[in-house]
């Protein structure tokens, strides 16, 4: 299977453009407009839509991926800058040793057990070391060898209508394939929770 990669750099002059960066829940729903209408229940794992906001040189910048060609025309005219690119020759060439750089905003956590007393059951937000040791723990069970780590927090992000934040840290760094299958997945269903809202998105490059 392979996946679409959509790079966009939204015009910041925009009303809409800046109504969606500051909703999660309007971004979302503005990105499952690029794929398919009827796909049910579940239709954003069906599409494999995953996405992350990055601040650059340029401005801000919305990375979007899924697993069904994306239909550009659906953004508005002069939404922004963007290029799409497909993924499966990336996929296709992972081997086990290889190494390679990665990226990705997750929402480390834990969901606390009968020891925790009346908070058993809830899910803890993990930050700092807790946090790094949360990513490398999670990336070896995906096919990935952390070798290089660098963490960042990011804003907490809230679910609309609940007073329940989750954590967001960017984690980057150099890893090495261990599973190309595992990776694969990984890569095309994402990784944690949070995906509606901009969590998951594992980015990869090829490191010399």
């Amino acid at each position: 299977m392979t996946a679409w990669l959509m790079r966009i750099l939204p015009d910041p002059r925009r009303r809409d453009v800046n109504d969606d960066l500051a909703d999660l829940d309007r971004l979302h729903k503005r990105l499952m407009s690029l794929v398919p209408d009827g796909l049910g229940e579940n239709a954003r794992a069906k599409a494999g839509v995953l996405f992350r906001l990055e601040e650059t040189r340029q401005g801000m910048q919305l990375l979007v991926q899924s697993t069904v060609k994306p239909d550009i025309g659906r953004l508005p005219d002069g939404y922004g800058e963007i290029a799409v690119r497909e993924l499966g020759a990336l996929l296709d060439r992972l081997r086990p040793g290889a190494r390679v750089h990665y990226r990705i905003a997750a929402n480390p956590s834990k969901r606390l057990g009968k020891s925790a007393g009346k908070d058993a059951g809830k899910v803890k937000p993990l930050r700092g070391a807790a946090a790094e040791e949360w990513w490398v723990t999670k990336a070896a069970s995906h096919g990935l060898a952390v070798a290089t780590v660098t963490s960042q927090p990011r804003p907490d992000i809230r679910a609309k209508g609940t007073a329940v934040r989750h954590a967001v840290v960017r984690f980057d760094g150099i890893g090495v394939v261990t599973d190309p299958d595992a990776l694969r997945a990984a890569v095309l269903t994402g990784i944690g929770r949070g995906k509606s809202y901009g969590c998951g998105l594992l980015s990869l490059a090829w490191a010399r």
